[in-house]
């Protein structure tokens, strides 16, 4: 059982990835194709919810290039 269950726990860590690193790259390829509100939305969910990243830091590096484009 134990065995079992330190397989279950060595599947669920190798699946974890960097969430921010996720989202950044989806940004970035939202911006690719062109739609520049998704990327913003993903760009805005990376500062807050990872705020000590750097992928944080690349993230408001984005969101002040779009910033002209939501006007």
């Amino acid at each position: 059982m134990r065995t079992l269950a330190a397989i279950a726990l060595a599947v669920t860590l190798a699946g974890c990835g960097s969430g921010a690193q996720d989202l950044l790259e989806t940004a970035q390829l939202e911006e690719i194709q062109k739609n520049p509100a998704h990327a913003r939305q993903l760009y805005e969910q990376i500062v807050r919810d990872y705020p000590d990243s750097p992928q944080a830091k690349t993230a408001a590096e984005r969101l002040t290039a779009l910033a002209p484009a939501a006007r």
